[in-house]
């Protein structure tokens, strides 16, 4: 039965710009009454500002001594007076507008935040395997934070440079409609050189993005694996791959940001010489007034007339008109490093999560724990099958030892166990119910586990020890620890069980580490247990005491158990031997000593 095998990488089609586009409306349409509001703010912010040019006009048109023969001082204190309060008022308006769109931007990044993290919650393990932690850190904190910047303030910007533009030209329009004419010349030029900048620099802040994360990554690994590289003096080997690294982000950086900033400068120029005509032709028809005889010959021209406070004006609206469109240039460059940045946090997001519980999925209660593998096959890519047609039966209660050289396919099973990854074909069962008709969390739940890589977070020992069970106490705790023969160590902490372990605890030892995580899986009730290379790190004689307490807890536990050192499986009731895949032998120790084969092979090996 075809099960869909995992993939050890996810591949996934990188999202258009519409679909990032509406991903981000879907979020801000939650919020549309606030964003309602912003529009409203936004409008009657910048239609106050847009009165002011006109003002203006009017006050220079009252200081004409050559049309009215003296200064209107009245005219000229009550436009300036009407100018400052309205911009003031616009002022106060653009004020609670940011205010309210950092408020918006806030809101909308917690969400999203919070729904890339809840997604990590439902994802496979396979996208843990195909994606460096690194690069998913820097999709939940610089891919979002770069979204939330642009939605704070590049929003603002776009609504009102769309304002200003049209009630620039409307304004522009009732002045000297002639003069409009300008921007059919310039305008086109501007858009032309905006968009082909554009679709260069789309590419350039994705590819600036992707190695940001890579190099997250990259840290992440090293940090992580400092002892290491200290003990195999690879220092200068790590800093020169860092070197390459942060070579390949910067310069990544410094072509987005390179032609970015480009743009701006290049539609300023040509917004600039639009400018200039307008003031050439500005005061070439302001000096029509002063020619009567060539208003007579040419009629039309009387027409085309304006006042040098009409000149001004347009001067101002022009700038207006032009200066938006040369800051959307710029804005531009920046909602492409947020599309960038959105498309990699929808791609997180978006990823496919587990599969869902088939739709008659039974609830498991009473667990007994027989496990049984059916013909199973799987490979974490289709084109590379790791486990070939594994089948072998345990018997609830019982003891199975999983053995076998290095990538022969121990943990494989482990994570088959789990559902961690779904089967290629073939079945698993579990107390003859098939794993695929069980509900995953129960299933799950079945199993306590304790891995080689140990996993304590920062909190106290007993807030680590108890993380499994919400309904344990302190005593049920230092009962397990005692059996576990960490009950003394703990003791002796500065603050015993109360004691705060530092992140992943790395302030106290490895085989400390691996006997708590030892302890956390007794603590958890469950009928089953599985304990890959769960003595890894501790010394012969602590594993020889945990190995006598472990015996007594397991029992009527179903347990499978991983381990290099064979010495130490050897009361195991079946250990089954895996090879390239398969089970190429399988019975109890004494049974597979006297085959003298491969079990025999790996198990004198290890005294040699």
């Amino acid at each position: 039965m075809n099960r869909g095998g995992g993939k050890a990488r996810t591949f996934q089609k990188p999202k258009n710009r519409k679909y990032v586009l509406k991903r981000l409306w879907d979020y801000l349409f939650k919020y549309k009454w606030l964003i309602l509001l912003a529009l409203i703010l936004t409008v009657l912010s910048n239609s106050f500002a847009l009165v002011g040019p006109k003002l203006l006009g009017n006050a220079i048109d009252a200081m004409d001594i050559e049309q009215h023969g003296e200064v209107l001082f009245d005219e000229v204190i009550k436009y300036a007076i009407l100018m400052i309060v309205f911009y003031v008022l616009s002022s106060v308006l653009s004020y609670l507008l940011s205010r309210l769109m950092i408020r918006i931007g806030k809101k909308v990044v917690f969400k999203m935040r919070q729904d890339a993290f809840d997604k990590l919650q439902s994802l496979p393990v396979s996208y843990f395997d195909g994606n460096t932690i690194g690069d998913i850190i820097s999709k939940m904190s610089y891919d979002i934070d770069t979204i939330n910047t642009s939605l704070s303030s590049d929003f603002i910007a776009i609504c009102t440079s769309v304002i200003t533009v049209v009630g620039a030209l409307i304004m522009m329009f009732s002045i000297a409609p002639i003069l409009v004419l300008v921007f059919a010349i310039t305008l086109p030029i501007s858009l032309f050189f905006t968009r082909f900048m554009l679709k260069r620099t789309h590419k350039l802040f994705k590819a600036r993005s992707q190695t940001l994360g890579d190099l997250n990554g990259y840290v992440e690994e090293m940090v992580t694996g400092n002892k290491t590289i200290r003990a195999y003096g690879r220092e200068k080997h790590v800093i020169d791959d860092f070197e390459r690294f942060n070579n390949i982000a910067t310069d990544a950086a410094y072509k987005a940001e390179y032609y970015g900033a480009i743009t701006g400068p290049g539609v300023n120029f040509v917004n600039n010489l639009s400018i200039s005509l307008i003031c050439v032709f500005g005061s070439l028809l302001y000096i029509l007034n002063y020619l009567p005889n060539l208003q007579e010959a040419y009629p039309v021209l009387a027409t085309l007339t304006i006042s040098l406070g009409s000149v001004s004006s347009f001067i101002q609206y022009s700038r207006k008109f032009s200066g938006p469109i040369n800051e959307v240039a710029n804005i531009f460059v920046d909602i492409q490093s947020a599309l960038a940045a959105g498309e990699r946090v929808f791609n997180l997001i978006d990823a496919t999560e587990e599969k869902a519980d088939c739709p008659n999925a039974i609830s498991l209660t009473d667990v007994v724990g027989e496990v049984k593998f059916e013909n199973v096959k799987f490979g974490y890519i289709p084109e590379k099958t790791i486990i070939h047609d594994l089948s072998f039966n345990a018997l609830a209660g019982k003891q199975i030892a999983i053995v076998g050289p290095t990538g022969a396919g121990k943990t494989t099973i482990v994570n088959l166990l789990m559902r961690f990854y779904d089967i290629d074909s073939g079945n698993i069962y579990l107390d003859n119910n098939n794993i695929y008709e069980i509900k995953r969390k129960d299933l799950r739940k079945s199993y306590a586990m304790v891995l080689q890589d140990t996993w304590l977070f920062q909190a106290s020992v007993y807030e680590n020890l108890s993380y499994s069970r919400e309904d344990i106490t302190l005593e049920d705790v230092i009962e397990v620890c005692k059996v576990a023969r960490i009950h003394h160590f703990i003791e002796r902490l500065p603050q015993g069980y109360d004691t705060i372990l530092s992140e992943g605890g790395v302030n106290i030892s490895k085989g400390q580490r691996q006997l708590l995580t030892i302890a956390r899986a007794m603590l958890l009730d469950a009928k089953m247990l599985i304990l890959d290379e769960a003595t890894s790190n501790v010394d012969t004689r602590t594993e020889i005491k945990i190995q006598e307490a472990m015996k007594k807890l397991m029992e009527n536990k179903t347990c499978f158990i991983i381990a290099h050192r064979l010495s130490t499986i050897k009361n195991a009731d079946l250990i089954l031997v895996v090879k390239d895949g398969n089970i190429v032998e399988q019975g109890t120790h004494n049974d597979l000593l006297k085959q003298n084969g491969f079990y025999s092979e790996l198990y004198y090996s290890q005294f040699k």
